[in-house]
């Protein structure tokens, strides 16, 4: 009798450890997955920011102006208008 409540206890006392395990795995799981879900909801607020600052830059105004001020350019006019004549499209030989 009493080995068998000697491996009744040893049963008991493994069985008690494999749960406190289990509960202790399954508590850093969850601690992860809300790690995790504020991590995505940060990222999802930058990309709504960088997504909104990215079309304030590509404004048809904002474009205009930086090709004049950065690239030196401006408007077409017909004043200004040169017209480039292809050698191989006119049939003269090189």
């Amino acid at each position: 009798m009493n080995r068998l409540n000697l491996l009744l206890l040893v049963a008991v006392i493994a069985s008690s450890l494999l749960l406190i395990r289990s509960a202790y795995d399954a508590r850093r799981l969850f601690a992860e997955i809300h790690k995790a879900e504020s991590e995505a909801l940060r990222l999802e607020g930058e990309y709504k920011r960088l997504e909104a600052e990215r079309q304030a830059q590509a404004t048809s105004l904002r474009v205009e102006r930086t090709a004049r001020e950065k690239l030196a350019m401006r408007t077409v006019t017909p004043a200004v208008t040169l017209y480039v004549i292809d050698p191989a499209a006119s049939g003269v030989p090189r």
